[in-house]
């Protein structure tokens, strides 16, 4: 299993020593998937559940007038599909935004592990549950937050999500998405998004240069996006 993916579950609680090594055998084999390519497809039925070891990668829908949402972003560590060994049908698809290293679960692993380890099984249902209140976060700022307020979430959110997993640098972090991937997640048009992060950098709330982000007020930052991390449950407790 992946360091950022223990380093995730221990963001939650401590992981024994046989409890890691029972994650590590539940892996069978990992995997490369170039840029663009999806991990898993709509109407697939599973057989395993994918974590990403490496890459960005994104939970996506899309109308047939072509139109795309973007649904949920995935960093390492992240499972893309672990309710998939519940849900057996997919209704959404997830893809590749950078080349991604991913590790491979097959659902008998984690139906043994749902079995017969009930703190392991308590940490793999965190995970779900986080999704979740992710998802709400998302619904809340399609809904009632302005452009700015949205993008200055996502970015809070992303923050702590790449910290958890040690992928930031003080308060910088890679973000590997095109303004059109963007907006996708966003729901805003290209020129719409081009002109949000302007204003966050006039504002000198944050830098944007490539792929690297650096929040240069956080406090002004969380402020402007209401931004609570108690969705994210990262304060580590029994569970």
């Amino acid at each position: 299993m992946s360091a950022a993916f223990i380093h995730k579950l221990e963001q939650y609680d401590h992981l024994s020593n046989s409890e890691r090594e029972v994650l590590g055998r539940a892996v069978v084999r990992q995997g490369a998937v170039g840029k663009g390519e999806d991990l898993v497809r709509e109407g697939d039925r599973p057989s395993e559940s994918i974590f990403l070891i490496t890459g960005f990668a994104a939970r996506y829908n899309i109308l047939r007038n072509g139109k795309r949402q973007i649904t949920a972003l995935h960093v390492p560590g992240d499972f893309v599909d672990l309710h998939s060994f519940l849900v057996k049908v997919m209704d959404h698809a997830v893809m590749a935004v950078t080349p991604c290293t991913i590790g491979m679960v097959p659902h008998e692993a984690l139906r043994e592990i749902t079995e017969t380890h009930p703190h392991l099984t308590r940490l793999l249902a965190v995970n779900i549950v986080v999704d979740a209140a992710i998802h709400r976060q998302w619904l809340v700022s399609m809904g009632r937050r302005s452009a700015l307020e949205h993008t200055a979430h996502l970015l809070c959110e992303l923050l702590l999500r790449l910290r958890a997993v040690g992928l930031t640098t003080d308060d910088s972090f890679q973000l590997p998405l095109t303004q059109a991937e963007l907006g996708d997640t966003l729901g805003l048009s290209t020129v719409h998004v081009n002109r949000v992060i302007q204003e966050l950098r006039k504002e000198e709330l944050i830098t944007w240069h490539g792929d690297t982000v650096v929040i240069k007020d956080w406090p002004r930052l969380q402020g402007i996006a209401e931004f609570d991390p108690t969705f994210l449950s990262l304060k580590a407790e029994p569970r």
